[in-house]
C-alpha cells in the first residue's frame, strides 16, 4: 500500500493547493521581500492548468489508463504481488512523462502522439509483463519495440524540427533532421535496454527474456584456450547442476541464452521503426505535405504566466517606510 500512496502522490502532485512565492518590490533603490497576501490556487484550477494545452481525447485516455493501473496496483498489493506493484508504479511514472516534458520545456505534444505513448505504456507493462502477452503472443515484444523506435523517432524529429522552424539562425537540411531523429530513437532504445539489464541484475527480474537456442559458438569452450570459437550444433537439452552434483533444472529443446538474443532483436526492430519514421520525416521536411507526419508536430507553448499575475492585495510599499 505504501507504493500506492507514493505513486498517487507523484502523479497528482500538481493538483494540490500551492502559493506563488513572495513578491519583491523596490524601496529606495533596495529590493525587499513583502508579506503580501498571495493568491491561493485551488486543486481544480491547478489541474485545469496542467491539462489546458492537452487534447481532450488524450486527457480522457490518460485518466482512464491511469485509473485502471491504480486499481490493478491496489489489487496486486492486497495479494502480495510486489513485482506487479513495481510494474504499476513504473507505468504511472512513464505515463507522466509527456506532462513533465510539457511543463519543463514548454513544448506541446499533439494528441495523437500522447495517446500513442499512453497506449504503448499500458500494452508494454500491464498487458506485456503482468498479463504475459510476451509469452502468449510471440510477436508482441517485437511489435512493441518496433513501435518504440517509430515513436521515439517522431519525438526526436518533432523537437529538432521545432528548433529548425522557430529559429532564424538555424537552417538544417532534411537529411540532418532525419539523421538526428534516427539517432535519438536509437539512443532511447539503448537506454531502455540498459534499464532492463539493470533491473534484471539488481532485482532478479527477467525483463530481457531468455531464449532457447540449439547451437552456440564460443571461444570459452576451446580446450587450448586459443582465441578460436568452438561450434556446437543440434543441442537437444541442457542439465544444470549445483556444486554438489544435485540436478537443479532440465532445459528441454536446447540451451538457455540469457537475454542477449532478445536484446539484439529488440535493437534491430527498434532500428527498423526509427528508419521508417526518419524516412517519412525526411520527405515531410522537403515538401511539408504529409498529413500523417503533422500528427507528430511538436509546437512551443506560450511563456508561463508571471508570478505577479497571481498576486492579490499587494500592500503599498510606502507604508513600510
Amino acid at each position: 500500500m505504501l507504493f500506492c500512496v507514493i505513486s498517487l502522490d507523484f502523479c497528482t502532485y500538481s493538483c494540490y493547493d500551492y502559493y506563488i512565492p513572495t513578491a519583491i518590490y523596490e524601496d529606495d533603490g533596495m529590493k525587499k521581500n513583502t508579506n503580501a497576501k498571495l493568491k491561493k490556487v485551488s486543486k481544480i484550477q491547478r489541474l485545469s492548468e496542467k491539462y489546458h494545452n492537452s487534447n481532450k481525447a488524450s486527457v480522457a485516455v490518460y485518466l482512464t489508463i491511469r485509473t485502471c493501473i491504480i486499481a490493478i496496483m491496489i489489487r496486486q498489493a492486497f495479494i502480495g504481488e510486489w513485482h506487479n506493484v513495481f510494474l504499476c508504479v513504473l507505468s504511472l511514472v512513464l505515463l507522466f512523462i509527456p506532462f513533465f516534458l510539457r511543463t519543463t520545456f514548454r513544448i506541446n505534444f499533439p494528441g495523437f502522439l500522447e495517446i500513442s505513448v499512453f497506449v504503448f505504456v499500458f500494452a508494454a507493462e500491464i498487458l506485456g509483463e503482468m498479463a504475459n502477452f510476451y509469452g502468449h503472443i510471440p510477436f508482441w515484444d517485437t511489435m512493441l519495440h518496433t513501435v518504440t523506435g517509430f515513436l521515439a523517432a517522431s519525438v526526436g524529429f518533432g523537437m529538432i524540427d521545432l528548433l529548425n522552424t522557430h529559429s532564424k539562425k538555424i537552417n538544417m537540411t532534411p537529411l540532418f533532421i532525419s539523421l538526428v531523429s534516427f539517432c535519438f530513437s536509437m539512443t532511447v532504445g539503448v537506454v531502455w535496454e540498459f534499464a532492463e539489464n539493470t533491473v534484471d541484475n539488481l532485482l532478479g527480474f527477467d525483463t530481457q527474456k531468455d531464449r532457447i537456442v540449439t547451437h552456440i559458438s564460443s571461444v570459452a569452450l576451446n580446450p587450448d584456450g586459443a582465441n578460436k570459437e568452438v561450434k556446437i550444433n543440434g543441442i537437444a537439452y541442457t542439465v544444470l547442476y549445483d556444486a554438489y552434483g544435485n540436478e537443479l533444472a532440465l532445459i528441454e529443446d536446447g540451451y538457455l541464452d540469457i537475454g542477449l538474443k532478445d536484446t539484439m532483436k529488440d535493437m534491430w526492430v527498434n532500428m527498423l521503426g526509427a528508419i521508417a519514421f526518419s524516412a517519412m520525416g525526411f520527405l515531410y521536411v522537403r515538401r511539408r505535405d504529409n498529413k500523417f507526419v503533422t500528427r507528430f508536430d511538436i509546437t512551443p507553448l506560450p511563456p508561463a504566466p508571471k508570478h505577479d499575475e497571481y498576486i492579490e492585495n499587494m500592500p503599498d510599499h510606502n507604508a513600510h517606510t
